[in-house]
């Protein structure tokens, strides 16, 4: 029996189907650390799980390793990435990861993601500004004195040593590009030449002035919780994220054109995951559902006619928050807020207007052509477009 990639979110709880197997990893979350279970399923619907490891704080990502039944990769918000083997009775704790300011400093990491055209490489990011790229060989050298050094770093010109952002979410596309959300700015994609070595705080100024700038993705807000990003369409021709105004927004990877804002979440839309091989996308967030969304609109959808309102707000919200001194809160703290936030909401929603006010007002459908996308849309379409609501 072989199940499908399935990716959901139960509160607090993530998890993941890893294809081509009955196997099922998951995040069972605990005051103290984050435990990384194996579930598997049987014909009859009964599972059985197994703990494989622990982290010592909240686990937001996991990587599997395209094409393996067996292979996937944990990092965490205590820095540790850890490497599973379900043919081995234990998970290998890769590495450690810190600032390269200060070595005695955790980065606290949200994301990590796979190459998919060779899954010796793999990229992370978490509480400071840089995309570390790592390869998988050098951890089987054993080489202890260059375990924590990637082989690369990614990061945007006026963001190099500014110590005011994190990364929420990364992505890697079929053609090797890296998409990056950042907490409070844009979203970034970055070619494999734009890197900036192994350690970005030793680059010199000529160097940086040689570099080209990443393609960016605005519109959107991301501030208030962990946000991922993808790609979405056969050849990832589109990029999508969630927002703080509970919109779903997606943009033509080419250019960085905003093609369609849908309403995803009363509140916040955090999860964003395309199926692998069809035109499906579910997304979730602060509310108590997923949301599943496929092709069925049959005519050219525009923006919302409150898209420049909803675009304006999110980015006064983030002018606004930028003045403000820095205040470090931990996740725990910031969804307790959002709870109470979002209660407060319903009881006064007749008085306050919520975040579901600056919602999408037209019908929840946009046109994506998966065919050619700089093409004239005429009467002769290509069967492969596609209408997604």
């Amino acid at each position: 029996m072989v199940l499908p990639n399935l990716f959901f979110n139960l509160g607090d709880m993530m998890a993941t189907i890893i294809p081509y197997t009955l196997y099922q990893h998951c995040q069972d979350p605990s005051p103290i650390t984050q435990k990384v279970r194996v579930g598997r399923l049987k014909e009859d619907g009964e599972a059985t799980t197994k703990l494989v490891g622990e982290h010592d704080s909240r686990v937001h990502k996991m990587a599997i390793e395209p094409g393996s039944p067996y292979i996937f990769y944990s990092c965490g918000e205590d820095g540790l990435v850890q490497h599973f083997d379900l043919r081995s009775d234990s998970a290998t704790k890769l590495f450690t990861c810190y600032s390269f300011l200060n070595d005695r400093r955790r980065v606290r990491l949200n994301s990590i993601a796979i190459d998919p055209q060779n899954p010796y490489y793999f990229s992370i990011g978490g509480s400071d500004e840089y995309v570390r790229l790592y390869d998988m060989r050098r951890f089987h050298l054993d080489d202890s004195r260059n375990i924590n050094q990637p082989v690369d770093t990614f990061c945007p010109k006026h963001l190099i040593k500014g110590g005011k952002v994190h990364i929420t979410g990364i992505a890697y596309s079929y053609a090797r590009e890296i998409l990056v959300s950042y907490n409070d700015e844009l979203v970034y994609l970055f070619q494999n030449n734009m890197g900036l070595g192994p350690n970005p705080v030793a680059v010199q100024q000529e160097f940086f002035d040689t570099l080209d700038q990443p393609q960016a993705y605005s519109g959107h807000r991301n501030y208030r919780t962990v946000k991922g990003v993808s790609f979405f369409g056969p050849n990832d021709e589109y990029v999508v994220s969630g927002s703080d105004c509970g919109n779903v927004f997606i943009w033509r990877k080419k250019g960085g054109e905003l093609m369609r804002m849908m309403n995803g979440d009363k509140s916040v839309v955090n999860c964003i995951e395309p199926h692998p091989h069809f035109p499906f996308m579910a997304t979730s967030g602060i509310d108590k559902t997923v949301k599943l969304w496929t092709p069925a609109a049959k005519k050219l959808m525009s923006l919302p006619k409150n898209a420049k309102e909803i675009i304006a707000s999110n980015e006064r919200g983030r002018e606004v928050d930028a003045s403000r001194a820095e205040v470090t809160l931990s996740s725990d703290v910031i969804m307790h807020v959002l709870r109470l936030h979002r209660r407060q909401s319903e009881l006064h929603r007749e008085n306050e207007p919520a975040a579901g006010d600056f919602a999408s007002d037209d019908d929840e459908a946009f046109y994506i052509g998966f065919g050619n996308a700089e093409r004239d849309q005429g009467e002769n379409s290509d069967p492969r477009e596609c209408i997604v609501t």
